[in-house]
Formats: C-alpha cells, structure tokens, sequence
C-alpha cells in the first residue's frame, strides 16, 4: 500500500471553489480501482490548511488515477487555488 499526502494552503478567497473541486474529485476517486481511502483533512490550527490522505493499494493504481479524467481536469485548476503546497508519498513501516 501506498500512502499521498498532500498539504495544501488555500487561499482564503477560493475555498468554496477548492470544497467544491474536491468533492467531485473525491466521488470519483473512491469509486477507481486501487483506492483504500480517499480523506481531505482540515487542520485544527490554520483552516485554510487542508490535507489529503490517500491509500491506494500500489503504483500501478496511482497511475491510473493520475491518467483519469477528472485527475486532468481538477488537479490543474487547484494551483491557482492555493498559496502553497507539499505532496509526499508513504509506505508504512512495520514495527
């Protein structure tokens, strides 16, 4: 399994458009094959600041999402959404 995190810092003016971008990127992403959880974070201390937390069960199913249409469509218009941004992927470490 394979973890995304993605921290996004929107600006307080796009908000509603970037909620609104999400919740149809998050219907469509959960319904692809290859995806364990699919969850857009609010922090608690800056909420502008909003994390995705994805599993997808391995690379070849994050290529796919990545090649889908509404990937193509959506991630793009997030840029100009946002003031700043990290993405970062996980594997979990066994203890």
């Amino acid at each position: 399994m394979i973890k995304i995190v993605s921290k996004n810092l929107i600006k307080e003016s796009e908000v509603e458009h970037f909620l609104e971008l999400v919740r149809e990127m998050a219907a469509k992403s959960t319904a692809e094959k290859g995806c364990i959880s699919y969850s857009l974070n609010q922090s608690i201390t800056n909420p502008r600041v909003y994390t995705f937390i994805e599993c997808w069960e391995d690379q070849a199913a994050i290529d796919a999402h990545n090649n889908t249409e509404h990937f193509k469509r959506i991630v793009p218009q997030f840029r100009d959404l946002r003031e700043d941004y990290m993405l970062d992927k996980y594997v979990e470490v066994k203890l």
